[in-house]
């Protein structure tokens, strides 16, 4: 769990600090009121510890703040004024609960343990499990089948961050943000050996599953077991429906099979999109009442403007949203009633009757499943077929098996002239050549030039039992992706083959910030960019726009044209108007696609656009663009000083 204390005073930072750090709190510290605020308004903190006394901007004042800005996090004061007044007004505005100081730690920490049991619902006491794993995250207690686990703060927090976000797959810099202070300055690899430590203690406690997968090319999640023992009952009925007509659909085409790991990632995805779709309908029931006070008035004659804007901008949403999350046609129809209510239309004869109808269209639709053909469930983990030439059959079968499971299909061409005609019949996404082949005289140097002059869309990996420097150097001068050693592990040739073919070693760490008003589309567009391994950071209050901006730092800013208070175009305008932020890359959604919108959004400074609703392969593909031309634009620039 993440603190942020908000104390001057150094002694009683690192005093603090380092027993909140003892019982396994990810702690970061601001030292005045106005850092506190930009941190707590841009990440997400479990619990704030909040001095009264503080410089820029007092504690009660912020408190204040971040109750009026609807922050909801838990929030304990520590204040040296004991006196009644002081302690009623700091409730008043806003704090949970306060300790005097000078006060006992173990005290504070019992009281921080409570907050946290009464804070966020997801952050309860309910005990985590995971096969006969359990973690009490009150006592951050860790048994194994009844037996007690011994493990560091930061394995202790690793495997809480698992447990508790089961689908998601983080990336290496994404656990350094979370599990590490702001104050230290580990390298990637720190990761990497405390989860290896993890492990290995799961192993020594009797654990035969390994508990984290490794998602070759973006980071590590936690491994789904055969039984869902999550206790989400609702989850796992969505998923076993969902299986059970798969099979059935399967059966009746008279090709019985079980389904594979692709497919269950691929239900997993659908179940939260129902979730997400949940949230949006009970959020619609809302969004009905303010048109139906719009028809009212219409009808009467006497439609009030303000009412008019703000049905307006629901329609608006609803365009955006509907279409992410599945139901394309509802986004027609919310578009067609964003029409009828702009200024010029909605007095014309009929407006009302025609809202009328398209509303009771749009209850409709609401209540029928997603469509089949949705483009946010888009297998994000397709078969990426690799041709392996290579006439050692042993090594090309340890790949095989490797590979099982994890997104690539494996084709072996035992000759150059066999693997020519492979190539001919259906072109693979990337090759691994050996150099040497026992039976012939030709070898992979002159295959490898051949591919390179004739199909250069398709990357070459050699991989060779031999390590001579004369090779490396005739490969590099022919321009191939890589050169591998034949003694690596299969696992580590199929990770360097996912980045060769992701080619986002670098873009797929990058961070997003993603602007608009829509809560839903905010957090559909995170569930589709976080599997690729983006820190994604989002932000419905358009005024918060440049703090959260600063704090963040993107790569990569997505921006809503039409927003309340500063439309996106705004927004553009003062980051091209920032020296610091002239090159960042700019991508706007957009519900019109009229020629005059997009002029301003590329007058405003604009990169690309993508139109809603959003289609998932476009916007990664227009992402994943933008960031590359970025980097080969940095390189440039290195290389020319």
């Amino acid at each position: 769990m993440k603190i942020l204390l908000v104390e001057d005073d150094t002694i009683t930072v690192n005093l603090l600090a380092k027993s909140l750090n003892s019982h396994n709190y990810n702690v970061n510290t601001a030292a005045d009121g106005e850092t506190a605020l930009q941190l707590a308004q841009a990440y997400d903190y479990d619990l704030i510890v909040l001095d009264v006394l503080i410089p820029k901007l007092d504690g009660i004042s912020l408190c204040r703040k971040l109750r009026s800005s609807g922050c909801q996090m838990p929030i304990l004061l520590l204040t040296a004024l004991d006196s009644r007044s002081n302690l009623v007004e700091g409730l008043e505005a806003g704090a949970d609960d306060y300790v005097v100081k000078p006060f006992n730690i173990e005290e504070l920490i019992a009281r921080i343990r409570a907050l946290l049991r009464r804070g966020k619902a997801s952050l309860s006491s309910t005990i985590l499990r995971w096969e006969k794993l359990q973690v009490n995250p009150d006592t951050t207690e860790v048994t194994y089948a009844e037996k007690l686990l011994h493990l560091t703060p930061k394995e202790y927090n690793l495997l809480e961050l698992f447990l508790r976000n089961p689908r998601r797959i983080f990336s290496r810099s994404a656990m350094l943000d979370r599990i590490w202070s702001a104050g230290e300055f580990p390298q990637e690899e720190a990761v990497t050996a405390h989860i290896k430590g993890l492990r290995h203690k799961l192993k020594a406690a009797g654990m035969t599953v390994d508990l984290v997968e490794t998602v070759y090319g973006l980071g590590y999640r936690l491994k789904s077991l055969p039984e869902d023992m999550d206790g989400q009952k609702v989850a796992r009925e969505t998923l076993e429906t969902a299986k059970s007509q798969q099979i059935l659909s399967v059966e009746s085409s008279g090709q019985s099979r079980e389904l594979n790991n692709d497919d269950e990632r691929r239900l997993k995805v659908l179940t939260v999109v129902a979730e997400i779709r949940g949230k949006l309908r009970a959020n619609f029931i809302e969004k009905v009442a303010i048109f139906d006070r719009a028809i009212g008035q219409l009808k009467t004659g006497n439609l009030d403007d303000e009412l008019r804007r703000e049905s307006q901008s629901q329609a608006h949403k609803l365009v955006g949203s509907l279409g992410t999350l599945g139901l394309p046609k509802g986004s027609e129809v919310a578009r067609k009633i964003e029409h009828l209510l702009k200024a010029e239309n909605v007095l014309k004869p009929g407006t009302a009757e025609k809202i009328q109808e398209f509303l009771d269209l749009l209850k409709q639709i609401f209540d029928r499943p997603p469509e089949p053909e949705s483009n946010l469930v888009t297998d994000i983990s397709q078969q990426r077929r690799v041709l392996i030439v290579d006439d050692d059959t042993l090594g090309s079968d340890r790949l095989k098996t490797a590979a099982s499971g994890s997104g690539f299909e494996i084709e072996v061409a035992k000759s150059p002239q066999a693997a020519r005609i492979a190539i001919s019949q259906q072109p693979p996404d990337a090759i691994l050549l050996d150099l040497t082949f026992s039976r012939i005289q030709e070898n992979g140097l002159a295959l490898l030039a051949e591919l390179l002059r004739e199909k250069p869309e398709i990357p070459v990996m050699v991989f060779s039992g031999h390590n001579q420097l004369s090779d490396r150097i005739e490969v590099a001068r022919l321009g191939a992706s890589g050169f591998l050693h034949k003694s690596l592990p299969p696992a580590d040739i199929l990770k360097a083959v996912a980045q060769l073919l992701d080619r986002t070693g670098s873009a797929a760490e990058a961070k997003v910030m993603v602007v608009d008003d829509d809560v839903h589309l905010l957090a559909a567009l995170k569930m589709i960019l976080q599997p690729w391994g983006f820190q994604v950071t989002t932000l419905d209050r358009p005024e918060n726009f440049w703090e959260v901006l600063e704090i963040t730092c993107p790569d990569l800013l997505i921006l809503d044209v039409e927003m309340p208070g500063y439309s996106g175009i705004e927004l553009c305008l003062t980051v091209r108007n920032d020296v610091r932020w002239s090159k960042l890359p700019v991508l706007f959604l957009t519900a019109h696609s009229e020629s005059e919108t997009v002029r301003q959004m590329f007058v405003a400074g604009a990169d690309d656009y993508v139109n809603k609703p959003i289609v998932e392969p476009e916007l990664i593909a227009r992402i994943l663009n933008r960031l590359e031309r970025t980097q080969l634009r940095h390189r440039l620039a290195q290389t020319q000083r």
